[in-house]
């Protein structure tokens, strides 16, 4: 199999997200492009242009109409997919760090959190309900949950939208219901940060990734941790495979670290582990810096 490399970004990629027939590829990086691509043959279809910051976050809705970012430049945005037309620019006063449709299309999350402790803004988690415009007009979403005790630093959406699965920089794990912002179960099975939650097709499991160098597999509704998956670096990212009992995981080292270490220990490989089994079967080579985001095709080939 022959790789095809896609070039559309001049610094740290931050995010990848296939739409759900897999046709189409979104990405988002360090720089302030977000780049839709053809998944089959890795030409480019559009850019959306926005200001000068980092975006940190994509996503796109049942039926890939609107796409969403959340950005450094204290923003969160919803775009015409077909077009690039911004729609619609919701102001934060930190930077949006996930974001996400929910099952409909209906509603969007997003969560902010400033890195600088001195900024004193406290951590939120915005909900938008898109069918009622004076909302994102007005800028007040119909529910917000605080985070004060530790930030959020990715959520996703349970199955059906009855409540949203968020990870925290503590370790932390939280249920919390989308109807009324009330927390319906709590776990702490990492020991550090949470970088990246996914939800396996049917919604049924989620698996996430976290810098303590493992990634953890859960019941969606009952939040039980299921299955652990052990490497030697941080774990930046992972995605179930819909189709198989497979599991890959993308990491490394810190950025930071990377200039003094050769490429062989920095572990820059994507590594594929089975399901069940928690052993790891293979590895890809190909990455000269961490890898931050991962994604299996729809069709999971």
């Amino acid at each position: 199999q022959k790789p095809i490399l896609l070039q559309g970004h001049e610094r740290s990629i931050t995010q990848i997200k296939y739409n759900r027939e897999g046709d189409l590829l979104f990405t988002v990086a360090k720089d302030p492009i977000v780049n839709v691509w053809y998944s089959v043959n890795g030409e480019r279809l559009r850019d959306y242009k926005r200001p000068n910051r980092a975006v940190w976050c994509v996503d796109a809705d049942w039926d890939t109409r609107h796409v969403l970012t959340g950005s450094a430049d204290n923003s969160c945005r919803l775009w015409d997919c077909e077009t690039g037309k911004q729609l619609a620019l919701v102001k934060t006063s930190s930077a949006v760090r996930t974001c996400g449709f929910d099952f409909g299309g209906k509603h969007i999350l997003f969560s902010q959190f400033s890195t600088d402790k001195q900024m004193g803004y406290q951590c939120f988690v915005s909900f938008f309900d898109l069918r009622d415009p004076s909302q994102i007009e007005n800028n007040e979403p119909y529910m917000k949950i605080p985070c004060s005790d530790s930030k959020i630093t990715s959520a996703v959406w349970g199955p059906l939208g009855e409540f949203i699965i968020a990870g925290h920089e503590s370790g932390e794990l939280n249920q919390f219901s989308a109807k009324s912002g009330e927390q319906l179960a709590n776990i702490k099975e990492h020991t550090k940060q949470i970088n990246d939650i996914q939800t396996s097709r049917d919604m049924t499991m989620f698996i996430t990734a976290s810098k303590d160098n493992t990634a953890k597999l859960f019941d969606c509704t009952t939040l039980e941790h299921l299955k652990t998956f052990r490497t030697e670096r941080p774990v930046n990212s992972a995605a179930l495979s819909p189709i198989f009992d497979h599991v890959v995981l993308g990491g490394g080292q810190e950025a930071m670290d990377v200039t003094t270490t050769s490429t062989r220990i920095g572990k820059f490989e994507a590594r594929f582990f089975h399901l069940a089994f928690e052993e790891e079967f293979g590895r890809v080579k190909g990455h000269f810096g961490p890898i931050n985001s991962v994604a299996f095709h729809p069709d999971g080939k």
